[in-house]
């Protein structure tokens, strides 16, 4: 039974606001760059669109298919993402990775809010649904900065 407790509170009503309120839902039809991104072990699946102008994000679009948990990454990532570059996306990325795989430190700003996941450290099967959002993020600028430069 506390395991079934423990679960229950990892979906805590912040948890499942963001999942609720998912910033930027329309897809770019002029997107520099598209990435979808699956979790093999849930199924969730993260689709992104960005834009690039002078190597920061200026547009962005997302498809969420995921778990609550997946859904609140995106949602977290959604409201942050305009304005940062690569390099901010790859530092929040392996950040959050690091909370939760290792009980590392809080991504940095402005992705501090993916603190309300840490509790999904405990749940490792969640992890990769977590990590769909940046991880896509990532690997489209990186597509968009090299079609851009070829």
């Amino acid at each position: 039974m506390s395991g079934e407790s423990d679960l229950i509170k990892l979906y805590s009503s912040r948890i499942l606001a963001l999942a609720a309120d998912i910033p930027h839902q329309e897809r770019l039809s002029d997107a520099d760059a598209t990435v979808k991104r699956r979790s093999p072990l849930c199924g969730s699946t993260v689709t992104v669109d960005v834009r690039l102008s002078d190597g920061r994000v200026d547009g962005f679009g997302q498809e969420v298919r995921a778990c609550a948990l997946g859904q609140a990454s995106a949602s977290i990532v959604g409201s942050a993402i305009i304005g940062r570059t690569r390099d901010e996306v790859i530092a929040a990325r392996d950040a959050l990775k690091s909370m939760l795989k290792d009980d590392g430190p809080t991504p940095p700003a402005p992705f501090q809010e993916l603190e309300v996941l840490r509790p999904a450290r405990e749940y490792r099967n969640r992890h990769a649904s977590i990590m769909l959002t940046l991880e896509a993020v990532a690997e489209a600028m990186e597509k968009a900065e090299q079609s851009n430069c070829a």
